[in-house]
């Protein structure tokens, strides 16, 4: 949900979101594919990757969601570290309001770093 929400509010010249994760499901959950829809953002054809220090040394800034010991730490790259919950077989509303904390943290990061549109 994070990198396709930041994908969707960020400059696309300045900044691009990358998502993996420590322990990727096979698929993106079903209930977050239905919540990302009513944002108007289709999930269904993505698939979770694996983050490796390979792909996380790509990036300017890691931002992790509750992975702790599991991420990894690279030297050169700042970490930020949003403690959330796996959506994985949450009821809808609890999906929605995960996604709209994911959003709100990334609309106040977006503006603190000048990447708006």
């Amino acid at each position: 949900m994070a990198a396709a929400l930041f994908n969707a509010m960020a400059d696309p010249s300045r900044a691009r979101g990358i998502s993996a994760g420590t322990e990727p499901a096979d698929d993106v959950h079903p209930e977050v594919v239905n919540v990302m829809r009513e944002s108007g953002i289709d999930l269904s054809g993505a698939r979770p990757r694996r983050l490796t220090d390979e792909l996380a040394g790509t990036a300017d800034v890691l931002v992790t969601m509750g992975c702790g010991e599991m991420c990894p730490v690279l030297p050169g790259v700042r970490r930020m570290d949003w403690p959330l919950r796996d959506p994985k077989g949450l009821n809808t509303d609890a999906v929605r309001a995960i996604r709209d904390e994911i959003q709100r943290r990334i609309s106040a990061f977006i503006e603190a770093e000048g990447l708006s549109r």
